[in-house]
């Protein structure tokens, strides 16, 4: 199988389940994406974070952290040396309830990776890091393109 088609079908996957959280939690598949980079981030992460990530404008960040914030899956605090700067943190016990229903992702994923040795995982890992990479700076080239008409 080619691996584009691959590429799609995972993708297609957990995008499925990811519907699924957002219609179980009553969100749209944005939030969910949004509460994903609040996950993954290696810092604190800020409105003007989730805007360039998930491409979205200013309101309708707005709009999902304000949803986000009613179904209690996040909270926005100020920072304390610069009180203009809102932080975005997810909230333990909805981070336990995202936990929960994507375990059956987990697993999978655990019982998949048991199939390869070390190297092999290696070699797995830079090619997704490497791909990501190269979507970001497509992603980045086409948000500076005028659309099409």
């Amino acid at each position: 199988m080619p691996l584009a088609v691959s590429l799609r079908r995972v993708n297609g996957e957990i995008n499925r389940l990811t519907h699924a959280f957002a219609t179980a939690q009553g969100l749209h598949p944005t939030d969910v994406s949004a509460l994903a980079t609040v996950l993954d981030a290696d810092g604190p992460v800020t409105p003007g974070i989730l805007r360039a990530r998930l491409g979205l404008t200013s309101g309708a960040v707005t709009a999902c952290l304000d949803r986000l914030e009613r179904a209690g899956h996040i909270r926005r605090t100020r920072d304390q040396a610069d009180r203009r700067v809102v932080r975005i943190e997810y909230v333990d016990e909805a981070r336990l309830a995202a936990r929960a229903f994507f375990r059956p992702l987990a697993v999978a994923g655990e019982r998949a990776r048991v199939r390869f040795d070390d190297a092999e995982l290696a070699v797995v890992l830079r090619f997704l890091d490497a791909f990501s990479e190269e979507l970001d700076a497509f992603g980045a080239e086409t948000a500076l393109e005028e659309p099409p008409r």
